[in-house]
C-alpha cells in the first residue's frame, strides 16, 4: 500500500496561482506514474494531469492546458501541480494518484491508478 499525501490547497481569488504537492514516502516512488484528478460538488471525478515516472511524458485535460503544469522530483518523492490563472470552475477537491510501472513513459488511461490520496480542497473565488 502506497500512502499519498496532498497539500497546498486553499482559498484564492480568480487569476492567481497555487501549487499543490503530493508526497509519497515510498522508496520506489520513482517507479510510479502519477496523476492529479479533481472532483467538484455534485460532479464526477475528472482527470486533470498525469506524468510518467521518468517525467518525460505528461498529459493534461483540455480544460487546464496552458494554465497547469505537472512535474515531479523523484529525489524528494514529490509530485507537483502548478496552477496558474485559476478560475472559479477550478474549484474542487484535488486528488493525487499513483500506479507502479516498469515503463518510463507509461501513463494510465481512464483514471486507472492503483493508489489515491485523501485530497486537498482548492476554492477559487470570483
Amino acid at each position: 500500500q502506497v500512502q499519498l499525501v496532498e497539500s497546498g490547497g486553499g482559498l484564492v481569488q480568480a487569476g492567481t496561482s497555487l501549487r499543490l504537492s503530493c508526497v509519497a514516502p515510498d522508496r520506489t516512488f520513482r517507479r510510479y506514474a502519477m496523476g492529479w484528478f479533481r472532483q467538484a460538488p455534485g460532479k464526477e471525478r475528472e482527470f486533470v494531469a498525469a506524468i510518467s515516472w521518468s517525467g518525460n511524458r505528461t498529459d493534461y485535460a483540455d480544460s487546464v492546458k496552458g494554465r497547469f503544469t505537472i512535474s515531479r522530483d523523484n529525489a524528494k518523492n514529490t509530485m507537483y501541480l502548478q496552477m496558474n490563472s485559476l478560475k472559479p470552475e477550478d474549484t474542487a477537491v484535488y486528488y493525487c494518484a499513483a500506479t507502479f510501472t516498469f515503463s518510463s513513459l507509461y501513463i494510465p488511461t481512464g483514471g486507472k491508478f492503483d493508489y489515491w490520496g485523501q485530497g486537498t480542497q482548492v476554492t477559487v473565488s470570483s
